[in-house]
C-alpha cells in the first residue's frame, strides 16, 4: 500500500515541479531514478535538523546512492524517512561532496543503516580540522535535536576521482579542487545528463565565501562542471535548475565579486571599504544582506595576497 501511495505521489508530480513529504524537506524528481531533497536556505535550526541544503538520491534496481548525509544523526533519520517513500531500496552508498556540516555529520546514521560512505581526501581533513567546531555551534544551535550525533568519517576516500557503479548506473565522483571548502566534489551521472554540485554551485541563494573557501580556485571548480554540459544541476542549495541559472547564481556572482573586489585593492582600497563595492546586480539572491558584505571582507582578504 506504501509503495502504490507513493508512486501515486510520484506520477501526480510528474506535471509539478516539486512536492513537500517530510517536515522541512521537499522532494524535486529530476529525471528517472533521480531526486533532489531541497531543504531550507536559512540558517540550521531544531526544525531543520541541520538539513538546510540540497541533497541527492540515485535508485538503481541494486540499491540506492544518497548524495549528502544530513547534518545531523536526526537530520539524517528525517533524510531517511523522506527515501522511504520513495523506494524500497536500501542505500547502499553516502556520498560526502564536501565539509559542510550538513554534508557529513549525518555519516554516523547511515554507517549504522550498513551504507559506506564515500569522500576526497580532502575534504575528509577538512572534516577532521573543523569538526569540533561544527559540533559545538549545532549544539548551540539544534539544542536537543543535535542528540546522538558523533563525527563518522569516510570509508572510502579518493584524491582527484573515484568511480563508483551500482545497479546498471555509473557515478563519476570528482574533486576539482578548492571551492566553498577545500574538499568540494561533484557527482556526475552522464547517462542520466545529472550532476550534483555540492557546494560548487548555489541557486536562488547568495553564495557563502567563509575562511575555509578559495575564492581564487571556486570559479575554475564551477567551469569544469560547466564543462560537462549537464542537462539537469542538483545545486548544493535551491532547487535542481539548468547550467544556466546555476552560472548566473554562482559563477556571475564570483566573477563580479572578484573583479570588484581587486578594482578596490588596485585602488589602494582597505578592508573596511569592501563591504561597500557594488553588488546590487545579485540582490535578488536570498540571504543576500545577511552575507553579501561579509562574502566582500573574506574576498578581500584572500585576494590582498594573490
Amino acid at each position: 500500500m506504501r509503495h502504490l501511495l507513493f508512486s501515486a505521489v510520484i506520477g501526480a508530480a510528474a506535471w509539478l515541479p516539486s512536492f513537500a513529504l517530510a517536515g522541512t524537506l521537499e522532494v524535486q524528481p529530476v529525471t528517472e531514478g533521480i531526486w533532489a531533497i531541497v531543504g531550507e536556505k536559512v540558517q540550521r535550526s531544531p526544525e531543520n535538523l541541520a538539513n538546510n541544503a540540497t541533497f541527492g538520491l540515485v535508485v538503481t534496481p541494486e540499491g540506492a546512492v544518497l548524495v549528502d548525509p544530513g547534518g545531523s544523526w536526526n537530520g539524517a533519520r528525517a533524510l531517511d524517512t523522506v527515501i522511504r517513500g520513495i523506494t524500497d531500496q536500501p542505500v547502499k552508498y553516502v556520498i560526502d561532496t564536501g565539509g559542510q556540516d550538513h554534508r557529513w555529520l549525518g555519516n554516523g546514521y547511515w554507517r549504522a543503516q550498513g551504507a559506506q560512505i564515500i569522500a576526497s581526501a580532502d575534504a575528509v581533513a577538512d572534516h577532521q580540522a573543523r569538526g569540533s567546531m561544527q559540533m559545538t555551534m549545532l549544539a548551540q544551535l539544534l539544542g536537543a535535536a543535535f542528540e546522538g550525533t558523533e563525527p563518522a568519517y569516510a570509508d572510502i576516500t579518493f584524491d582527484e576521482t573515484y568511480t563508483l557503479e551500482l545497479g546498471g548506473t555509473r557515478l563519476d565522483i570528482a574533486h576539482p579542487g578548492p571551492a566553498h571548502t577545500p574538499g568540494d566534489s561533484y557527482v556526475w551521472i552522464a547517462g542520466k545528463g545529472t550532476v550534483f554540485t555540492g557546494d560548487i554551485v548555489y541557486v536562488e541563494r547568495i553564495l557563502g565565501v567563509g575562511e575555509q573557501s578559495s575564492i581564487t580556485d571556486w570559479p575554475a571548480a564551477f567551469e569544469a562542471i560547466a564543462a560537462l554540459a549537464p542537462e539537469h544541476v542538483v545545486p548544493g542549495h535551491g532547487h535542481a535548475t539548468t547550467l544556466a541559472r546555476a552560472r548566473a547564481d554562482t559563477f556571475d556572482y564570483l566573477m563580479n565579486l572578484r573583479t570588484r573586489i581587486g578594482a578596490l585593492i588596485d585602488e589602494g582600497g582597505d578592508i573596511l571599504e569592501a563591504p561597500k563595492v557594488d553588488q546590487s546586480g545579485f540582490a535578488y539572491l536570498e540571504q543576500f544582506d545577511s552575507l553579501a558584505g561579509r562574502n566582500a571582507q573574506t574576498a578581500f582578504q584572500q585576494m590582498e595576497w594573490e
